[in-house]
């Protein structure tokens, strides 16, 4: 919870969705791993890093900590008393930590795990305790940022009821008449995590340790390097791809069974009617799930494809006055669900005697069938075909990257040939990502709509175009600041078949758009500020536990081909030859008044003058910032930035007497 607090802490209804599912437990059983296997995986792991290609002292201090606040993240668990040997150890233990760690002895580990079992029997105890004592008042979420760990019980106790009344204030947010049932999905998660914590035997134990040691150490080299379990694998997997194997609908846990709350368009879920939003599914293939994880129902709702799945249902019936339940039974065939709403939206408003077009893009993403690239890449051939095409505002806020090959494919969109992005990887090699099409698809006024939330290929994307001086990027002062790039053990062409043992990303080296920078921990710097609800919170890389160093290269707009084998060189300079994308000033002139008008109407608005000032509160309250999200006044602006270009780019130049 308290990392939920810190990173979101400043709420709209999405704070509340994400308080709410925050405590979701990860899978019911541990990865079958041994105390080899841990160490072969760690070694593996090390020499991929680009920055720590051995374990140290200082490594396996982090580790320890890490692998605590896993354990206890929210710091509702352990007493200050209990950890501080290992959170402020002595060299001699480190030094016998890192010995052990060559050994295959992961005791260390074992000693902290045991001091969590007792510490979770504390925790029932004193959450019968909370059941007696009246709720604290006046509880905010900034009190939770920094929270040190709890000295004694009693202050312990005390945190506890200030949560809980905090989790009452969202609860009450998210639906008032139903404040005891969300209280019992949070102790029924509680219960469950701890339940996984403790395993159902010695060595199902051990191997949640070692799953542990694994993310404690992974995570100890960079931020962006983790261990993933199977469950997790296929997750991370999801998210690239946007795609999964299933039936297509999104459930809700309520304790007496799985409310379907969403039903994917052209899913198998929404043919012929089979699903509603509302029905409540009991069972599984016969298989009971009420009181069950809703991870491991999930799962068992999932599947190959071409398989079919039974569901029962308890489906609401209107009959005169009265709702009657109906028990039913559904057999749904599996199929491939392709999340496309999660991946791109396409939009556009009258201006003049065109369009201005608005591309959300999600995520970067490729499949057998589709891409970010192809997708967008038809839709702007659609809006040319359809309307006369005045300007593009591409909006990249809340996309946190994807595939590195779609960050060039989606600039080439914009771009003619050259250099999109180079990668120094953890050998110090030098290798440059190319767009080698001659045709830009869209070369009119384009603007790139950024805020913090914007990450890793999104910014390729944003600060390669600034650095052309083909688009003007708008947004937050800066973005997330992820400039490293990862590997993924699991191919999305083997989806579906992962190691039961976990799969890793790993952190290999960093990237630079042409001009050499890399956004790593600075960002992509907006051209023109137009500030979000994200603006004044903590969120970007920078304010990660262990970030890597920021990086710079030399520019790269003369592209040498220093990295192309010679063999090749001589044809791809007959490529280069014509075409080559070149440094443009089309902006720069307007620059000043773009900026001046922006400020000036935002100065102006009340509207957004309120949103500013309520976003950047500590503890904001929900209610008043509802009104806020009623229109996109980030977007809006946007807008309103391409109209002022547009008139400018038509209106004549002035010359000077």
């Amino acid at each position: 919870m308290q990392l939920i607090i810190s990173a979101l802490a400043k709420k709209t209804r999405l704070l509340c969705l994400f308080f709410l599912l925050g405590g979701l437990t990860l899978e019911a059983k541990p990865p079958q791993l041994t105390p080899h296997d841990t160490k072969v995986k760690i070694y593996e792991i090390l020499k991929a890093h680009v920055s720590h290609q051995h374990l140290s002292a200082p490594i396996v201090h982090r580790a320890i900590q890490n692998y605590i606040e896993e354990l206890d993240p929210g710091k509702t668990y352990f007493l200050a008393s209990e950890i501080t040997p290992w959170l402020d150890p002595s060299q001699e233990l480190l030094d016998q930590t890192l010995e052990n760690y060559k050994q295959e002895n992961f005791s260390l580990f074992e000693s902290i795990h045991a001091a969590m079992v007792a510490a979770v029997d504390r925790r029932n105890a004193l959450e019968i305790q909370l059941t007696t004592l009246p709720l604290a008042q006046n509880v905010l979420a900034s009190e939770f940022k920094d929270a040190k760990w709890s000295t004694t019980e009693t202050e312990l106790l005390e945190r506890l009821n200030r949560i809980k009344s905090l989790q009452l204030k969202t609860a009450e947010k998210i639906d008032p008449e139903n404040k005891e049932q969300f209280f019992q999905r949070i102790s029924k998660r509680r219960l469950s995590r701890e339940a996984e914590l403790l395993g159902s035997g010695a060595s199902e134990r051990q191997q949640v340790i070692l799953s542990y040691v694994l993310k404690a150490t992974s995570s100890a080299l960079d931020s962006q390097t983790l261990y993933f379990t199977p469950t997790e694998a296929n997750q991370f997997m999801i998210q690239v791809q946007q795609r999964l194997f299933g039936i297509g609908a999104q459930l809700r846990d309520d304790l007496n069974g799985f409310t379907i709350t969403r039903v994917v368009e052209g899913s198998p879920a929404a043919q012929a009617n089979k699903l509603k939003i509302g029905d409540r599914i009991i069972a599984v293939d016969q298989e009971l799930v009420i009181g069950m994880d809703i991870v491991e129902a999930v799962s068992l709702i999932r599947g190959p494809q071409g398989s079919s799945v039974e569901l029962t249902l308890l489906r609401e019936n209107k009959e005169g006055e009265t709702l009657k339940e109906e028990k039913i039974q559904v057999e749904i065939v599996r199929e491939e669900i392709v999340l496309k709403e999660s991946r791109f939206e396409v939009s556009h408003e009258p201006y003049g005697e065109g369009v201005i077009a608005t591309l959300q893009l999600f995520s970067f993403y490729q499949d057998a069938n589709s891409s970010s690239a192809s997708d967008l890449a038809a839709a702007i051939t659609t809006l040319k075909q359809e309307h006369n095409l005045k300007g593009i505002i591409l909006d990249l806020r809340n996309n946190s990257g994807g595939l590195l090959s779609q960050a060039v494919s989606v600039s080439g969109l914009f771009l003619s040939k050259g250099i999109v992005v180079s990668i120094k990887d953890n050998t110090g090699q030098v290798q440059h990502l190319r767009n080698l099409d001659t045709t830009k698809l869209w070369d009119g006024p384009l603007l790139v709509l950024t805020a913090r939330t914007s990450a890793s290929a999104a910014e390729i994307v944003a600060q390669t175009l600034q650095d052309y001086g083909r688009a003007v990027v708008v947004g937050d002062p800066e973005t997330f600041g992820k400039g490293t790039f990862q590997t993924f053990t699991l191919e999305s062409a083997n989806f579906g078949k992962v190691n039961p043992k976990g799969e890793y990303k790993v952190t290999r080296g960093r990237y630079y758009t042409v001009s050499g920078k890399s956004p790593q921990l600075v960002g992509v710097k907006a051209d023109i500020v137009v500030p979000s609800l994200f603006s004044s919170l903590e969120i970007g890389e920078k304010y990660a536990k262990f970030p890597v160093e920021t990086d710079q290269i030399p520019p790269n707009f003369k592209d040498d081909l220093s990295d192309v084998p010679f063999r090749h060189r001589a044809s791809l300079e007959k490529i280069y030859k014509t075409h080559s994308q070149p440094i443009m000033t089309t902006y720069q002139s307007y620059l000043p008044t773009l900026k001046k008008n922006s400020a000036q109407r935002i100065k102006k608005n009340k509207n957004y003058q309120n949103f500013i000032k309520e976003s950047s509160k500590e503890d904001p309250h929900s209610d008043s910032i509802d009104f806020f999200g009623k229109s996109d006044l980030q977007l809006l602006e946007t807008a309103n930035i391409m109209k002022d270009l547009l008139y400018l780019m038509k209106k004549p130049l002035t010359k000077a007497a």
